[in-house]
């Protein structure tokens, strides 16, 4: 089968669907041909022939704020069309397109291709009630700014005007979606690879180094993770838990990983997050237990977690990160949020303790039951583990992903038979050469 797969950041969430499909190929020679259309980037994926389309250039600072978004997702689909057609006149069909609508590449691809079937990964629709908007009374949303929120769908809604297929990794997240719409979207549970993500069985009787943090066999340790520092992932409700916790365990140590950027929400006044945050809480946080470890390599990531001795995860009704689901597999005993994006996982007292999501006494009186009370520790990491299994397995993620692959397509992903080619030989080295110029 041809595949073309589009994402503004080669390979994003397709990395594990496009390595299933290359393991058919190393079964038997030619089953699939995969083209990946991305912007430039320096990953790459033996087998996958990755084409770049230009990078569009910034939205003019004249534009509407409510319509830049939109501005750069049309530029952005220009630019996938261009690369498309260029792919097109090279020899290649595919069979199914797939990819993130989100960005807006593939707005005009059944243009260039069609007839051909596009699987479009949906991953949230914005709402003014019952969502992210004045979830929290600390930020408030006036009126004049539901527009706004209201133009972000703008994508969204012209990709489900293509009456195409449609996917989302959660039921909550689809729920987000208008009951017209939800038709045309399947849920696909995204997994992880349970044989990497794993509990270890020498989890606290060895010392743990990374960056600056050191934690010893006598120490505890608390765990955060958020890709950026905000508040949108709970950032100021957990930094507000810590005092009382530092000082009713003087041996608890905290590693928090993410980066000072802004990936949901708005930015703070001045500064970044975790400095604003910093300032507030003064000489309460202690510098020398409390690590802010930046955005730190996936080894370290996961071998933090298995260390961890309790791990907060918490966030606005918004999309559940990959680490949570990493979090369980690896059997952490999890303080969540009482957010549907959290209980969709974390099921309390079972897999979990789940709190209000912006009280700060409320998150250190659960982690503080967690490191005095083992018996319950020990109950919640088997249950997120046996979570894990049942609902986070990147092996059932696939067969479930396959399967609507062949729904789609109206045929089998391995077929009896001879080889397919790709295209005439005499035209792959073109393809290549042209391809990183797109």
């Amino acid at each position: 089968m041809n595949f073309l797969f589009v994402h503004q950041n080669f390979p994003g969430q397709y990395l594990h669907i496009v390595r299933s499909l290359l393991a058919d190929n190393a079964a038997r020679e030619g089953t699939h041909q995969i083209v990946f259309m991305t912007e430039p980037n320096r990953n790459n994926m033996a087998g996958v022939r990755k084409v770049t389309y230009a990078r569009p250039p910034a939205v003019a600072a004249g534009a509407h704020v409510d319509a830049r978004e939109f501005e750069m997702a049309t530029r952005r689909s220009t630019a996938a069309y261009d690369g498309a057609l260029q792919i097109r006149a090279l020899g290649f069909k595919p069979d199914i397109i797939i990819g993130h609508h989100g960005w807006g590449e593939m707005l005009t691809l059944a243009d260039v291709f069609p007839g051909v079937p596009i699987l479009g990964y949906f991953e949230f629709f914005y709402r003014i009630k019952g969502t992210d908007v004045n979830y929290d009374p600390e930020f408030p949303m006036g009126t004049d700014r539901f527009g706004a929120v209201r133009s972000k769908n703008a994508v969204n809604l012209i990709a489900l005007s293509l009456e195409q297929h449609g996917q989302v990794p959660t039921r909550w997240q689809h729920a987000t979606y208008p009951d017209w719409a939800c038709r045309q979207i399947r849920i696909i549970e995204e997994g992880v690879d349970l044989d990497i993500c794993k509990p270890s069985a020498r989890r606290a009787s060895q010392t743990l180094r990374v960056g600056d943090l050191t934690v010893t066999p006598r120490q505890k340790l608390l765990t955060y993770v958020a890709r950026n520092l905000e508040p949108y992932r709970g950032f100021h409700t957990f930094m507000r838990a810590l005092p009382g916790l530092l000082s009713e365990r003087p041996e608890l140590i905290v590693s928090i990983v993410g980066g000072d950027d802004i990936s949901y929400g708005a930015p703070p006044p001045h500064g970044t997050w975790r400095e604003v945050l910093l300032h507030e809480l003064g000489h309460r946080i202690d510098h020398e237990r409390v690590h802010f470890l930046g955005k730190v390599s996936y080894a370290d990531h996961l071998a933090l977690l298995r260390r961890s001795d309790a791990h907060v995860y918490l966030s606005y009704p918004f999309v559940a990160s990959w680490s949570l689901r990493e979090a369980l597999a690896i059997g952490c005993a999890v303080v969540g949020g009482d957010t549907d994006t959290i209980t969709e996982f974390v099921k309390h007292d079972e897999n979990g303790l789940v709190v209000d999501n912006l009280d700060p006494t409320a998150v250190a009186a659960a982690v503080l039951r967690l490191l005095a009370d083992r018996a319950l520790s020990a109950k919640l990491r088997a249950g997120a583990r046996a979570f894990a299994t049942r609902r986070l397995d990147i092996q059932d993620y696939l067969a479930r992903y396959r399967g609507y692959i062949e729904d789609i397509a109206g045929r089998p992903l391995i077929e009896e038979g001879g080889k397919s080619f790709f295209f005439e030989k005499k035209k792959q080295k073109t393809f290549e050469t042209l391809g990183h110029g797109l």
